[in-house]
């Protein structure tokens, strides 16, 4: 009997599969025949050495033009999208030249934001604080306070207030912080009593900003709330920034000649850590995404995050952990972290 062992080979002179170092040495062959492939791209390698200078150099690009630099920092991250596209022009020009050439853009975004893709939040912790531009228009503010209670937050700052849903807001945050504030548009609310409370002049003509002492277990914490200028981008003007810049130096003023020596910064600043208009504050700060945060955590827009404007920052304490809370009827996401004292 005639057994069958798969496919008959006939002669059996069926090409048998090239070792992998023939095929290796076929595609360097093919290489070294197209001189072609160092020559093409050279517009691309190009393209990716000016994006890396780009990132190198962000904070040098000039600010008196429109604020060229700011709009830049805000939006440093997303830089990386143009490597995909440089990447696969280059593949279909065959271009070694500018494959080469682009790991140029990608090891400078990675030695910049690299830290920032890992997870490094901790456990432990004594304080959970969090923030959240509940937004003018909201159409269910007291759902929003709710939503942001359940965080399980200790200490709640919301910006943007509209007089007549203060009282929304306090009835709704009621039962579960008995101690709270309200600052012109700004408002802070503790589970731990509060004392020497007051605005916080940021040359705006009124009230966006406050400090508060929260009498924590572990010791006194001054909690500063605020919610800098808003900024645009306009085609005749460029990004329009100045007054926010100059509340900036103002906050970063009133956090420098603070007394307690633990301070925890929450709000809307409507810039990003990167940007080197905040430098009156960040230089001073911590951010506590940067520091024990998961990702990048964009809070701005909500529905498509590109940003993270909404900030806590601190001084005088340690960041255990941050994060970015679900979304609530904002545009902005709310966000908490969690810090030893």
């Amino acid at each position: 009997m005639v057994q069958a062992y798969g496919a008959d080979t006939g002669n059996g002179s069926a090409e048998q599969p090239k070792p992998t170092g023939s095929r290796f040495r076929d595609l360097r062959d093919r290489l070294a025949r197209d001189r072609g492939i160092w020559r093409r791209g050279i517009v691309l390698a190009i393209c990716s050495v000016l994006l890396a200078l780009l990132m190198i150099v962000h904070a040098r690009v000039p600010n008196r033009v429109g604020n060229l630099g700011s709009l830049i920092e805000t939006f440093l991250p997303w830089i990386a999208l143009f490597v995909p596209v440089l990447l696969l022009l280059a593949l279909v020009r065959r271009s070694a030249t500018a494959l080469i050439a682009l790991l140029l853009p990608a090891v400078v975004w990675l030695n910049i934001f690299g830290g920032l893709i890992t997870d490094k939040s901790g456990t432990g912790g004594d304080l959970t604080v969090a923030t959240h531009n509940v937004n003018a228009g909201n159409p269910d503010p007291a759902g929003t306070a709710q939503q942001v209670a359940g965080s399980g937050a200790d200490v709640v700052a919301l910006q943007e207030l509209p007089g007549g849903q203060v009282s929304t807001y306090e009835k709704s945050l009621a039962v579960r912080y008995p101690y709270h504030s309200v600052q012109g548009t700004v408002g802070l609310w503790s589970k731990y009593p509060l004392s020497n409370t007051r605005p916080v002049d940021i040359k705006m003509g009124w009230t966006r900003a406050m400090r508060s002492t929260v009498k924590a277990p572990q010791g006194e914490v001054a909690v500063y709330v605020a919610h800098l200028p808003s900024v645009r981008v306009k085609l005749h003007a460029g990004f329009t920034a100045n007054q926010r810049d100059d509340s900036a130096d103002a906050l970063g003023e009133a956090i420098a000649d603070e007394r307690v020596e633990r301070v925890v910064l929450l709000g809307d600043l409507n810039g990003t850590m990167n940007d080197r208009s905040l430098n009156a504050v960040t230089s001073q700060m911590r951010s506590t995404q940067g520091a024990a945060g998961d990702g990048f955590g964009f809070s701005w827009p909500a529905s498509f995050p590109m940003a993270r404007i909404d900030q806590i920052m601190v001084k005088g304490v340690e960041p255990k952990s941050s994060w970015t809370l679900a979304a609530t009827d904002s545009d902005h996401l709310p966000i908490a972290a969690r810090v030893e004292l």
